[in-house]
């Protein structure tokens, strides 16, 4: 049997809703690995029918259940996707080609996100995620929360898009930057934040142009006005949420 070339990687917990065009957008892989932490939708049996083979592990931390989903892998690549995201046929093409002769250790990809009713328009600029690498040169970092790989060689951008599903509803993403906040606020409590105050009052509006005119979300109308929004928001409670915290510790003032 010829050695595995690319392996598929997700990570999986009630992901019914994206995981089958997820697995579907990497049928052309040589495997297809599934980690999943206490799925009680119809995850499991969307993973079943796409031939992926299937581990369990309670949820370590988003960084440590990706590695453990890694460390199952077996081939020589490994293409790490969220459950709710997908793989353009654009993008399997150019990492075909791409893997006929690597030119680096691992790769960047661009995303485009759903933006709450539509896709961005032409012009409005990706986020560039590194996903595929060589399984070898590869490890998720320790970043809470937003945790990534990180790859021993040359990583270079290659044009192979990715499709981010994310949340339908603005109070779908309201809650995740909720949550995703207070895990991160909870990092930088056990860390000397510098200049928190400025960070709280001006960071919100740094994010907000950012995406706006930075990412140039304003080619997507009220659709892109409203997630540069939920940004500046999201920015804005991860510093609010350690400046209450430390006000909290000194007592009642």
């Amino acid at each position: 049997m010829a050695p595995l070339r690319v392996s598929a990687v997700v990570t999986t917990r009630d992901n019914a809703r994206t995981l089958d065009a997820c697995l579907a957008s990497l049928a052309w892989c040589d495997e297809r690995v599934v980690l999943d932490s206490g799925s009680r939708d119809a995850t499991l049996a969307i993973a079943r029918r796409h031939g992926a083979r299937i581990a369990f592990q309670p949820f370590a931390g988003y960084g440590p259940q990706k590695q453990a989903a890694i460390a199952l892998a077996e081939g020589e690549w490994v293409l790490l996707l969220d459950a709710d995201e997908e793989l353009t046929a654009q993008g399997r093409a150019a990492i075909l080609r791409e893997l006929q002769a690597p030119r680096a250790d691992g790769y960047r990809l661009p995303r485009q996100e759903w933006l709450f009713w539509r896709w961005p328009p032409p012009g409005v600029r990706p986020n560039w995620q590194l996903r595929l690498f060589r399984r070898g040169c590869g490890r998720m970092n320790a970043v809470p929360v937003h945790a990534a790989p990180e790859v021993d060689g040359r990583v270079r951008d290659l044009r192979a898009p990715l499709l981010h599903h994310g949340e339908p509803q603005l109070a779908d993403r309201v809650d995740k930057v909720n949550r995703y906040s207070s895990g991160l606020a909870a990092h930088k409590r056990r860390r000397r934040v510098r200049l928190l105050g400025l960070r709280v009052l001006l960071y919100p509006s740094l994010a907000f142009l950012k995406f706006y005119f930075g990412k140039r979300y304003f080619l997507a109308g009220w659709a892109g006005y409203l997630a540069a929004r939920t940004q500046a928001f999201y920015a804005f409670l991860k510093y609010a949420k350690v400046l209450e915290a430390g006000r909290r510790a000194r007592g009642p003032q």
